[in-house]
């Protein structure tokens, strides 16, 4: 019997059949006297499905490697654990040069690789020599020792709602902290009481990028948001008061959108300087809560102005700092567009721009380009820095910029601190540690880590009196304190005791909101589920 084909809209299906099945049917039919139509189809059905199934054809997905960084593919770039592998098409992702890998870099060796202390200049200017005359003296000749807070003796866990943007200490109250976020919400909080904190959430609307005291009132402080709006808000109650805001008819496009960035404050002529992310500089009256005058063009035409300083000797000396890849100083009292004193160029974006703290005399920038540059002395020539220091702190992802600070405690000038970008392998854990760094020499004083944070510390600050050290990480908030050798162990261990404090309840966590940032909080949610309760999230660690 020749074989039967089915056709239909489905590919054609051929089943054979052998002669002793056909015969038997047949006799069976003969037997019968009637042919079963309907069983043969059944029959028909399950043999087409069947062999569906044996000529059904794994189907395979392959996924061709794309650099993340080159876009080419066949390799892969970025962060694999605790290593950064880098892109074969591009230079070191460290030092920016070619001929060497981030695993092998120089600079990842040995920190003050490459960097020389400069000489001095030689100049013959009469500032120069006041300042040799003046502000010299006051500088040690011998460096103090210095005293690194190394341990996290408190820390709060998701205390806001977006990724943590600035910090400040109080002028006058030592344990209080102030910090801001993604969201534009201010947090106050008395860290050695751990839980007493507050945070306000109708101050702005998006991201408060810079906090200032004025010297004169310590129960205010000044915010600039990139809402386009500076805020004046009472520590105390929480309220707020709007002393500026450059998109009075909100949203129309991102051409015409202002947004706030470098904030300082000049307590001598009672002035609040502010820029915004189109190249202008705004002066506002404390008092009269006004404008002085239009806003000045000091950065090039549509770029952000990120950083605001007066110098803490003559106020009337302004430092700024923004993304047309220059650092400039200013005077106050001849402020005009082009009318800088001094152009300090970098090859990419400056992150922050800052004075020395006690003679003001030396300028520390950060840049993007993984650099950190020291200008010994502004009386003299500047057109090149006394020393770059190589960092990792060149971010590829939704990061709070690095910022290298000075330690105000420091009367030497010359320690600084700076969080890290490029993670490192401690026991199989990819930490990203807090660097403490003499710049004087380059040299890398103490690298700060703690197990329990395995997010990217980008915000630090130290405290102004107190051998403190803290430290913004995504959503959290870290108190870092110097280890005391001298202590028994029992009682070592009582005061390393650390303290995570959630959310405390879900009414505070419906007001503060749970979202997840775009980037550097996902290590603390499985940490976070597993810790917090019901009622306080408390939870104590004893290491």
């Amino acid at each position: 019997m020749s074989p039967r084909t089915r056709r239909g809209a489905s590919p054609k299906f051929v089943i054979e059949r052998d002669e002793d099945s056909e015969e038997s049917s047949s006799d069976e039919d003969e037997e019968n006297g009637v042919g079963d139509c309907e069983d043969d189809e059944v029959e028909e059905e399950e043999e087409i499905e069947e062999t569906k199934r044996r000529e059904k054809k794994p189907i395979t997905i392959s996924l061709k490697k794309v650099c993340k960084v080159c876009k080419k593919t066949g390799h892969q770039a970025g962060f694999q654990g605790a290593t950064y592998i880098d892109c074969p098409m591009k230079p070191c992702f460290l030092c920016k040069l070619p001929g060497h890998t981030t695993m092998n870099c120089p600079h990842r060796v040995a920190t003050e690789h490459g960097v020389i202390p400069a000489p001095r200049k030689s100049t013959r200017h009469s500032v120069d020599y006041i300042f040799e005359r003046q502000l010299r003296p006051h500088v040690p000749a011998i460096k103090p020792g210095f005293l690194i807070p190394d341990e996290v003796t408190r820390a709060v866990i998701r205390y806001h709602s977006r990724r943590v943007t600035c910090l400040e200490f109080h002028p006058t109250n030592n344990n209080i902290l102030l910090s801001g976020d993604k969201k534009g919400q201010l947090g106050v909080w008395d860290y050695d009481k751990v839980y007493e904190k507050r945070v306000y959430t109708n101050i702005h609307s998006c991201l408060l990028n810079t906090m200032r005291f004025n010297s004169v009132n310590d129960g205010t402080i000044y915010g600039a948001s990139s809402d386009g709006t500076i805020s004046c808000t009472d520590l105390e109650t929480g309220i707020s008061e709007s002393m500026m805001n450059l998109n009075p008819n909100g949203w129309s496009s991102p051409k015409s959108w202002r947004m706030l960035y470098g904030l300082d404050i000049n307590s001598e002529k009672g002035l609040v300087l502010v820029a915004d992310n189109f190249g202008y500089l705004y002066m506002l009256d404390t008092r009269t809560k006004a404008k002085v005058r239009e806003g000045v063009l000091i950065h090039k035409k549509g770029s952000k102005v990120v950083g605001l300083q007066c110098n803490p000797v003559q106020p009337d000396l302004l430092l700024s700092c923004g993304n047309d890849h220059f650092a400039r100083l200013w005077d106050l009292r001849r402020l005009e567009a082009g009318s800088s004193l001094g152009n300090l160029a970098h090859r990419r974006v400056v992150n922050s721009a800052y004075f020395s703290p006690h003679t003001g005399s030396k300028i520390l920038t950060t840049a993007q380009d993984n650099r950190i540059r020291v200008w010994d002395s502004i009386y003299v020539n500047m057109e090149s820095p006394s020393r770059e220091i190589v960092h990792s702190h060149d971010f590829n992802r939704h990061l709070t910029p690095f910022r290298a600070e000075w330690d105000p405690k420091d009367s030497s000038e010359s320690l600084v601190v700076i969080g890290r970008y490029i993670s490192e392998n401690y026991n199989g854990v990819a930490l990203h540690p807090i660097d403490f760094i003499d710049v004087t020499t380059g040299q890398l004083v103490a690298e700060v880590i703690d197990p329990n944070i395995t997010t990217i510390s980008p915000v630090n600050k130290l405290h102004p009196r107190d051998d403190v050290l803290a430290t913004g990480s995504s959503r959290s908030l870290f108190i870092w304190r110097p280890k005391d050798k001298s202590e028994d162990v029992q009682q070592k261990e009582e005061k390393k005791t650390i303290i995570y404090y959630g959310k405390a309840d879900s009414k505070q966590k419906k007001k503060l909101g749970d979202e997840s940032d775009e980037s550097d909080d996902e290590s603390f949610k499985s940490k976070g589920k597993k810790s917090q309760t019901k009622s306080s999230a408390i939870k104590k660690v004893k290491r």
